[in-house]
């Protein structure tokens, strides 16, 4: 019993993660109809640059956690600007192979800057060691890691649902056309938005790079995963991109313990279920 319950706990964490990497690829789309093949390529630059604060330039995990975000977010900023909005009204096509060729030119920078091994991001001292509860042993980083994405998701929904930058975004998505004539700069809040889904992205870098390491090919695994994730919980929905990353992360993490060849395969499954039975995902809208 207490395998599947740290197996649960894990699932947990590893879906929290997905969620940030996920909710973010959902925000996008669902406000700018774009589909962005980049956005697992900004969770690899979040964890890079993590290990680059955090050991590189020995500043620690903490600036790691308060620093990368906001650069990778400049940096999301200044491609949506110069690159990316000038393909807002292509077709889906021409935006999935612009910004697959944007991930593989970030892939191969942080390759020729760090190579191809996989690098080690050691865990914040104050977060080393275990949490005992009677026979229960769990890793206190973990635990950090469920305790501040769960405080993440509330900001982030309240930011969505109780400010008016979240009912502007909210409106955008449903009537751009019809936002814009009441006087708000649907350009500037797209621009935000995708900073905002390229910072999420990079802080789940971020956190988990000290679980898993850091490899130029993790935005690749990252971005498969988002969008199992978001297809399951339907294109736009906050709602969807949490239980969809939490339904993804257990069911993996407690198959890898019992039927460790079909962990992955299961969750392509899934999506496949929900696709045949609800094709607009379990919380999205058609």
């Amino acid at each position: 019993m207490s395998l599947y319950l740290l197996q649960i706990f894990n699932g947990v964490g590893i879906g929290m993660l997905y969620f940030l990497i996920a909710v973010g690829l959902s925000i996008i789309f669902g406000l700018l109809r774009f589909v962005n093949f980049a956005h697992g390529a900004f969770f690899m630059v979040g964890a890079y640059l993590a290990y680059a604060v955090s050991v590189s330039l020995g500043m620690g995990f903490w600036s790691a956690l308060a620093a990368v975000p906001a650069l990778v977010f400049v940096l999301a900023v200044a491609l949506e600007r110069v690159l990316l909005r000038r393909a807002y009204r292509l077709s889906h096509m021409a935006q999935i192979l612009l910004t697959f060729g944007l991930s593989m030119i970030l892939q191969e920078l942080a390759i020729v800057i760090w190579g191809t091994d996989g690098l080690h991001m050691p865990t914040p001292d104050a977060l080393g060691g275990v949490v005992e509860w009677g026979g229960f042993i769990y890793p206190k980083y973990r635990l950090f890691v469920m305790a501040f994405t769960a405080a993440l998701a509330g900001l982030l929904w309240w930011l969505l649902e109780g400010t008016r930058l979240g009912a502007v975004v909210r409106a955008g998505s449903e009537f751009g056309d019809m936002t814009a004539l009441l006087g708000h700069d649907i350009p500037r809040v797209f621009m935000l938005v995708f900073g905002l889904g390229a910072a999420l992205a990079a802080l789940a870098g971020v956190l988990a790079a000290p679980i898993r390491g850091v490899e130029p090919f993790m935005g690749l695994d990252g971005l498969s995963i988002a969008f199992v994730v978001v297809v399951i919980g339907g294109m736009g929905s906050f709602a969807g991109a949490l239980v969809g990353g939490l339904l993804v992360g257990v069911l993996q993490s407690v198959l890898s313990s019992v039927w460790p060849e079909m962990a992955r395969p299961v969750i392509y499954l899934c999506m496949a279920l929900v696709l045949l039975t609800r094709p607009y995902g379990l919380f999205g809208r058609g």
